[in-house]
């Protein structure tokens, strides 16, 4: 049997679209072991929706690694989870990143890291979840004809992420189709000028103007007609303490970058906010995986 613990992840930063990453302290936790026939059980977040059989995101993702090694065995897999699903909060990633690393390790770790982050997006779609989640800490990653190029880097001990998030779900594939297939060109130029400062700003310790660097036109001005809430939050964030305020991954969660002391305040401003358009949300206050994912043993 294989234990592994998976963070939650962020994606985005913003401007950061398909390419940024973070990995937060708050886990999924998956067993796995090969049984008689296919089965699943599940408690936590998602205990009274997710399949219990091989249709499992879980089960999917182990599955896809037997396949690749020629392994045709059944699998009892047992899931305590505690990212929400559908919030933005890479849900999806941490049941592919820990299915497929779980089964890999089963087997003896025939595939390598590399190989997996590569098997992990192909069924993601994108990399900067399952990245994040699989190596920890704020990466940055692209799929390219060379496979998945990834770096990573960390933040300051004292930086936590604040994270409103409100008591509705929406999915992926909704939040990507109201963004336009074509950009226009000053946009693209936006977002790739606060790509390039954010992650220098980072590496170098250097958190000033992140508030500017955080924007973004590539899709948070599309997904905020989805979620109520979103623009005021946006915009009055910086006066609340946060250094960074942006949607996390495809929503509707919303992410802070703050300082440790600061970071009630600016969850209960997001609540607040929320809740002036009708909607009940929490805030959660997280602090940088730095490790990613890991075997429990």
């Amino acid at each position: 049997m294989v234990r592994v613990q998976v963070p939650a992840t962020i994606a985005n930063f913003g401007p950061g679209f398909d390419c940024i990453g973070a990995a937060v302290r708050l886990y999924n936790y998956i067993e796995v072991e090969f049984f008689s026939l296919p089965k699943v059980h599940v408690t936590g977040e998602g205990s009274n929706v997710l399949p219990l059989n091989e249709k499992n995101l879980v089960y999917r993702a182990a599955r896809t690694v037997l396949e690749k090694l020629n392994v045709r065995k059944n699998l009892y897999i047992k899931l305590e989870n505690h990212i929400p699903l559908a919030r933005g909060l890479g849900s999806s990633a941490a049941c592919i990143a820990g299915g497929m690393m779980a089964a890999n390790r089963l087997l003896g770790d025939p595939l390598s890291r590399e190989e997996i982050i590569r098997l992990a997006t192909e069924m993601e779609g994108h990399p900067d979840n399952v990245v994040a989640a699989i190596n920890g800490g704020f990466t940055l990653s692209m799929l390219s004809e060379r496979g998945v190029i990834y770096k990573k880097l960390l933040l300051p001990e004292d930086l936590r992420f604040v994270i409103a998030v409100p008591d509705f779900e929406l999915k992926t594939e909704d939040a990507r189709r109201v963004i336009p297939k074509r950009v226009k060109l000053r946009d693209a130029v936006f977002n790739i000028s606060r790509v390039a400062l954010l992650v220098a700003g980072i590496a170098q310790g250097d958190f000033s103007h992140m508030d500017v660097l955080s924007k973004d036109m590539l899709h948070q001005p599309y997904r905020s007609s989805l979620i109520p809430g979103m623009r005021e939050i946006l915009k009055n964030a910086p006066e609340k303490g946060m250094l960074a305020c942006f949607l996390s991954g495809a929503g509707p969660s919303i992410a802070g970058l703050v300082y440790e002391n600061k970071a009630e305040e600016a969850g209960r401003f997001m609540v607040e906010a929320f809740r002036r358009k009708n909607i009940s949300a929490r805030y959660l206050v997280l602090e940088l995986c730095r490790e990613g994912l890991s075997f429990i043993e």
